[in-house]
């Protein structure tokens, strides 16, 4: 029964991590409407800003993310230049009232950096934006790419969170997803981190991986844990050679079935619980004393386009090549080629190219959804309370779809509509109930466990 219901239920959906998502972006959206809602931040709104290296010396087979290989650093150099540039042309037109709370630096590979060029790039982004002193600086790291010099310049420009991508340690399966990483190496830069004073360490495990088995992950997990991080996500591979033409370089012959890939995310999901670590939204980990873990007990766990995050921030500003933006009026994106973005931004101009002006449905709807992925569930009243003129469509939408529901997966308890222990995994399946974007039929997304 459990078999039938998880290859019923695994059905491509997307990831939420916005809503609408990225698929039903338009043109309508470019340079000057990005202005305008630049313009209108004030000192009231909170800002956290991500900025995308789009480079990596190697390219991993199982990525997803907008990146390029380069052998040489010259591409790097003036892709910088370009960066430099929009950091600028935006931060001109932020108001220096308006807080940065938050940095993410990822990629790519955001550490083939060279050390200097880490150290100037913060010093831009702090000569454009005001940042409270107590900004959280997150930063992707590769082990591959990391020497004392660089583990020196990120704790210049004052990295608060290490990100390790660890994916798998077994040898068949990184020759697999061409992803060569020995733990030694990892272990090396957790500890090269820590003795600089990293306040935390997240590591990121994948399931679903090519020749990936119970027993090989199992090991994986077991030295993850060795590690003691202060949070692991645990991501299930998504295999869309249709977008990232790389993949196919993965013989989608040796990829685990859709059951044993969820058998894979049960174990692992049952070791890191079992490890004390406790489980947040769909795929992430946390200690009990990880912000993660605290705004997840309290009811403020949030979800933007790096995932889940304890970030309160209102406004989320993407810079660079393909980067995705979140402000309060709706969502933008820049230029994703890297040369047409560079002669966009030296031009004095922004990079934007596509998005979406959120409506008053979308903001209802968004509420819900990401409650439903953050809190397995929504209040009635807090949606009547925040969103009164289309709350009661959504209302009678969930009560639906509870009485109809012979999966057991959601229940209405009181004045909530809740996702019950064997609906949890299926989070983003019964999220794509109330997404009204969807069945427009844009875009192809990945299997749901």
């Amino acid at each position: 029964m459990q078999h039938t219901l998880v290859e019923r239920l695994s059905s491509p959906v997307p990831r939420y991590t916005s809503y609408p998502t990225a698929p039903h972006f338009d043109e309508s959206i470019g340079p000057d409407v990005y202005a305008g809602w630049l313009g209108r931040l004030t000192a009231e709104n909170r800002l956290s800003l991500y900025a995308h290296i789009p480079y990596c010396d190697r390219l991993c087979w199982f990525c997803a993310c907008h990146t390029k290989q380069t052998l040489r650093y010259e591409p790097v150099e003036a892709y910088l230049k370009g960066l430099h540039a929009e950091i600028a042309s935006i931060g001109g037109r932020v108001s220096r009232e308006v807080s940065v709370t938050a940095l993410h630096f990822g990629g790519g590979s955001p550490t083939l950096l060279r050390p200097d060029d880490m150290r100037t790039l913060k010093t831009c982004l702090e000569a454009s934006f005001s940042f409270a002193t107590d900004a959280e600086i997150s930063v992707e790291m590769d082990p591959n790419d990391l020497d004392d010099a660089r583990h020196d310049a990120l704790a210049d420009i004052g990295m608060t969170r290490a990100s390790l991508g660890i994916q798998d340690f077994d040898p068949t399966v990184q020759k697999a997803i061409n992803r060569i990483q020995t733990f030694e190496q990892t272990r090396g830069v957790v500890e090269a981190a820590r003795a600089r004073n990293v306040r935390s360490v997240n590591c990121d495990i994948l399931y679903g991986l090519p020749h990936q088995t119970l027993e090989t992950l199992a090991e994986t997990v077991r030295a993850v844990l060795s590690l003691a991080p202060d949070r692991i996500a645990l991501f299930g591979y998504a295999h869309v050679p249709w977008m990232k033409k790389h993949q196919t370089m993965i013989d989608a012959a040796v990829l685990p079935g859709v059951v044993a890939r969820f058998e894979q995310m049960a174990l692992a999901a049952d070791m890191l619980v079992s490890a004390g670590y406790e489980a947040i939204g769909i795929d992430h980990f946390a200690l009990p004393a990880d912000g993660l873990a605290v705004a997840a007990r309290q009811g403020t766990l949030r979800r933007n386009f790096q995932g889940y995050t304890d970030d309160q921030a209102d406004a989320l500003v993407g810079l660079g090549a393909s980067s995705i933006g979140q402000l309060p009026e709706g969502y933008v994106q820049n230029m994703p080629a890297t040369g047409e973005y560079l002669r966009r931004v030296e031009e004095g101009g922004l990079a934007a190219v596509r998005g979406y002006a959120l409506t008053g449905e979308d903001r209802a709807r968004a509420f819900v959804i990401e409650k439903i992925m953050c809190d397995f569930g929504f209040s009635f009243t807090a949606l009547a309370a925040s969103h009164p003129a289309f709350s009661g469509i959504i209302r009678a939408e969930a009560i639906g779809f509870a009485f109809a529901d012979r999966d057991g997966l959601a229940r209405i308890d009181g004045d909530r509509f809740v996702l019950t222990a064997a609906g949890r995994p299926f989070a983003r399946t019964v999220a794509a109930v109330f997404d009204a974007h969807l069945a427009s039929g844009r875009g192809r997304h990945s299997i749901a466990v």
